[in-house]
């Protein structure tokens, strides 16, 4: 079986080895300014590239034969992602490939901020000797802060403990039993800034993290306070950063990637003092870059033969179903995960789900990732998460997903239970498609119910008491509020019960408050799905 892969950055001889021995000498290795104007886009079958190639609707349209594009590398930033999807492309990466490449290189910026490498050698070079002018400091009992605890930041703290360096951490998606075999120490951002001798930036870049460290979060930092950057260089605001340099509060910066791409060689930053810069070369390793050439021509050829999807960000495959057959399907994942969103006690940490029956077995992937996207949808937006994007920006955010077997207890051929957990709770949701098309509720917690997922609910917990139901309705009458379903489930006679009622309008913050404040009421929550 042979296939046309054009391949439009640099790629180990490992790489080109595999693929060209697989695929009979049908890779073509072009330049990436000149990937726009190659004569044989319109019969390229998969694409590899890297970060300094920007994948537009304009290009995608040269290439009617198009079924993957392989980015070698995590991030994904370029792509016209939603144009591949519409057109039916797969678009992956390979994230963590570049870990330790990364983490190894952030401590060669570090120790040559410390013992200013850089300047001593300048200064040599100039035939000067200048011992004194260079005098450093050690790293061991300095205070590391690492903004971002993913596998770079990881690797980072892990090579900060052999140094006898402290070190803590910001992650909001991270707890301390994810951190067994790694010490560090969980803290907000004012207490890292404001207590480590050294910053380095490991967080991955979404619209929460632009600008992360900017002008407040800088005018905390302890006077001459180190800063590193390998990760994005949004994360910081350069203004500020240039500031905080000018009057002394920072000692210094290493800056391995900056806002825009190729920087402007007249950036104030490359002709700062303070400063070491490097041309975004973290991962640059032979291992690295043998490491990452093997793993992406691996996955688009597994892609391209049908045998394997990996890494895979954007739609899931689901071979032999057309999206508008699933979609109902997803539509349902979707709704238990906006559900969760919101009934969930604090940030989510990790997702259980039980896939109950072939029709479900059968689309497990996209219902996982239309799960997520409703859980993430209400905090990003609807229009910066989807169903391409779910899966990284979850990962991101440290919500792991597993499945598991015997957590949904409703009695359903087909049936979809999702647990989510967070510090110090969890909440389960069991959802049922009804003739195929009508997503349905039929569990929350231990309770029983059928709810049509969508419009106004209002979600409350009461005693099992006479009287409750007319209460809480004449509650709602006498603000003029018409209730469309009601729908109550309890756990045993004379317990607890949680009624759900879909309402036509909803309702006043005033109102809301007074049902809270009824003696029979436990807890009330009203939820726009």
């Amino acid at each position: 079986m042979s296939f046309r892969v054009i391949v439009a950055t640099t790629l180990s001889d490992s790489g080109l080895t595999l693929l060209r021995g697989e695929i009979g000498g049908l890779a073509q290795v072009v330049q990436p300014e000149h990937l726009h104007t190659h004569p044989d886009l319109a019969n390229a079958e998969a694409l590899i590239i890297r970060d300094e190639t920007e994948i537009n609707a304009e290009l995608l349209a040269k290439m009617p034969k198009l079924r993957v594009i392989g980015r070698a590398g995590a991030g994904i930033a370029g792509i016209d992602i939603e144009e591949a999807t519409r057109r039916g492309i797969i678009v992956m990466n390979t994230p963590g490939i570049n870990a330790i490449s990364v983490a190894e290189y952030t401590f060669a910026l570090i120790l040559a901020l410390a013992r200013y490498v850089i300047d001593a050698h300048n200064q040599l070079e100039k035939q000067q000797w200048q011992r004194d002018n260079f005098i450093g400091i050690e790293l061991n009992r300095k205070t590391l802060g690492i903004i971002g605890l993913g596998r770079v930041g990881r690797e980072v703290a892990r090579r900060a403990n052999c140094f006898g360096m402290r070190v803590l951490a910001y992650d909001p998606y991270v707890d301390e039993e994810q951190l067994s075999n790694v010490n560090v120490k969980l803290v907000g951002m004012p207490e890292l800034v404001t207590s480590s001798d050294i910053i380095s930036v490991h967080a991955a870049y979404t619209p929460e993290t632009e600008h992360l460290l900017n002008v407040g979060m800088l005018s905390m930092c302890k006077p001459n306070a180190l800063l590193i950057n390998t990760a994005h260089g949004r994360i910081i605001d350069e203004q500020a950063l240039l500031t905080y340099l000018d009057n002394g509060r920072l000692a210094g910066a290493a800056l391995d990637v900056f806002a825009h791409e190729p920087i402007d060689m007249n950036h104030p930053l490359l002709q700062h003092p303070r400063v070491i810069h490097t041309p975004h070369i973290g991962d640059s390793t032979r291992e690295a870059q043998h490491d990452l050439g093997l793993m992406i021509v691996q996955q688009v050829l597994d892609a391209l033969s049908g045998h394997d999807y990996r890494n895979v960000v954007n739609m899931p495959i689901v071979e032999g179903n057309a999206f508008t057959a699933i979609l109902p399907y997803m539509q349902l994942a979707e709704s238990i995960g906006k559900l969760q969103h919101h009934l969930a006690g604090g940030p989510i940490q990790r997702v259980i789900v039980e896939f109950k029956g072939e029709e479900f077995q059968r689309l497990l992937k996209p219902m996982t990732v239309a799960l997520l996207r409703g859980l993430l949808m209400p905090v990003l937006g609807a229009e910066s998460v989807n169903y391409i994007n779910a899966p990284i920006l979850a990962h991101e955010r440290g919500i792991f997903v597993t499945q598991a077997k015997g957590i949904g207890s409703a009695h359903y051929t087909n049936l979809l239970t999702s647990k989510v957990q967070w510090a110090g709770g969890e909440i389960l949701v069991s959802g049922a498609l009804f003739n195929h098309t009508d997503p349905h509720i039929v569990q929350i917690d231990q309770y029983r119910t059928d709810i049509v997922p969508s419009g106004t609910l209002l979600i409350m917990g009461s005693y099992d008491i006479p009287g409750v139901i007319g209460r809480i309705g004449t509650i709602l009458a006498e603000n003029n509020i018409n209730i469309a379903d009601w729908r109550t489930g309890r756990a045993e006679p004379g317990g607890h019960t949680l009624s759900v009622v879909t309402l036509d309008q909803p309702l006043t913050d005033e109102v809301l408050e007074k049902i809270r404040q009824q003696e029979y009421i436990r807890h009330a929550k009203q939820i726009a799905l």
